[in-house]
């Protein structure tokens, strides 16, 4: 489809705000926009209403989250009008970018559209836009944006590098090997510089990111090598990843959460689905015995690991009996945390053009069934926490006179009082659980 050219130049922004929907594959590609375009002397502004420049990253999983982009867009054009101001630039980036591309364009009417790999352009493409020249991108090359993005400069003390991107697994649910592409690794080395870098800016804590990070790999390295090869870097205390997939779980990564001390004990390990029929029509490669029979092995060497999953109830064909599997394996996991959704076909996967759907108040009612039985069992983790003594990395200041907001260990949000300023790593004790949060109290130190 050919993008028409809008013949009507504007001024170049001098301000931008970037919104970013989804995993926190976009919230790292989001911060990297925000340098890029600051990188050009643009003002950053939380406020998108008084931004020149509005950069909507957007996710593509789900159907809802994929509407709420053009109502934003909407709802920026309704408020310029109603302020008596002119409309912002618009950039549409991100996995609707990537699958949608020009109809953006002829729908909404947006100035820049731009997917996952090629937001490095993103500066070219303002420009152009600013000229009253097409701007659309939505090339998949091969990494060849991390090389031209800034380099890293100010991050908060809980950081995200992205190490993996794309995936080979299609899921027959998911979009994510055409919006994102094939499964593809950044280099170790340019993995450890940009580590140590977002170290030297601020960084107590990374999280690997990465559609399948559990993939990643960089000839005979794997993912466990490139964790021992950060733990070495000085002043990084922490180290996660997300999101894995069970079937690149290798046994040296195991082991790495047995014996790399920096190592969080939180490992985020969907599953989808608790039944095998309705695994294999989701093409997941896994069966349920198997998933468990893996988390066995890995709580052998990390006995206290809090374990995070996904579930999609109401898949095309699921049944009441094979529901229940899943509710089954909830009970045998004992999730700390958990995510779940309802089944949204997406244009283009295979499922889409598969008939035999779930009714969607059978959809609702298994889905608050489900709901029900990981609250009771998030719950239940953070009640076992109780009288636990741990390192608290403080992120933010709470809403309270000294309070501050940090993650424990088992990512756990985490509420106390002290003077310990963002960034520090606090010794406290957890005294009081709550469905979504926790309570600790500094401890100190008796002295000798």
């Amino acid at each position: 489809m050919t993008v028409p050219a809008d013949t009507h130049a504007k001024a170049p922004p001098k301000s931008f705000h970037v919104k970013s929907f989804g995993c926190q594959m976009n919230v790292y590609d989001g911060e990297r926009m925000a340098e890029l375009m600051a990188a050009q002397g643009m003002a950053a502004t939380t406020d998108a209403n008084a931004a020149d420049l509005v950069i909507l990253n957007t996710c593509h999983i789900r159907e809802k989250a994929t509407e709420k982009v053009y109502s934003d867009i909407g709802r920026l054009r309704k408020n310029a009008r109603l302020d008596g101001r002119a409309a912002p630039m618009i950039a549409v980036a991100g996995c609707v970018a990537q699958a949608e591309g020009a109809e953006i364009v002829e729908r909404a009417k947006v100035d820049v559209v731009v997917g996952p790999q090629a937001y490095h352009n993103l500066p070219s493409l303002v420009a152009d836009a600013a000229a009253g020249a097409p701007a659309l991108d939505t090339d998949l090359a091969r990494l060849s944006k991390f090389g031209r993005l800034p380099a890293r400069r100010k991050v908060g003390p809980a950081a995200f590098l992205t190490v993996q991107e794309g995936c080979d697994k299609f899921c027959t649910y998911c979009v994510v090997p055409y919006t994102r592409g094939a499964e593809i690794s950044r280099p170790f080395d340019a993995l450890v510089d940009e580590a140590c870098a977002l170290v030297d800016a601020g960084a107590v804590e990374i999280t690997l990111l990465g559609q399948n990070v559990n993939a990643w790999e960089d000839g005979e390295r794997g993912l466990h090598d490139l964790i021992r090869a950060l733990d070495r870097i000085p002043g990084l205390s922490r180290i996660r990843y997300t999101t894995s997939h069970p079937n690149d779980m290798r046994e040296g990564l195991i082991r790495a959460h047995g014996d790399v001390e920096s190592l969080m004990p939180f490992l985020h390990l969907p599953v989808q689905a608790g039944n095998d029929r309705v695994l294999k029509a989701m093409n997941r490669s896994h069966t349920a015995d198997g998933y468990l029979r893996l988390l066995d092995r890995i709580r052998a060497v990390r006995p206290d690991i809090a374990l995070s999953g996904d579930f999609i109830v109401g898949f095309p064909g699921e049944t009441e009996a094979e529901f229940a599997d899943t509710l089954r394996l909830v009970d045998a996991v004992g999730y700390a945390q958990a995510f779940s959704f309802k089944y949204s076909p997406r244009p283009g996967t295979p499922a889409a053009d598969l008939t035999d759907h779930v009714a969607p108040e059978v959809m609702d009612d298994r889905l608050q069934r489900l709901q029900a039985a990981l609250n009771r069992d998030q719950q239940a983790f953070n009640a076992a926490t109780l009288g636990r003594t741990c390192t608290v990395l403080v992120e933010r200041r709470g809403k309270l006179p000294g309070q501050m907001l940090g993650k424990s260990p088992w990512l756990q949000s985490v509420h106390l009082m002290t003077d310990a300023p963002i960034g520090a790593l606090v010794e406290v004790e957890l005294v009081q659980a709550g469905p979504n949060s926790l309570a600790g109290v500094k401890r100190v130190r008796a002295a000798a």
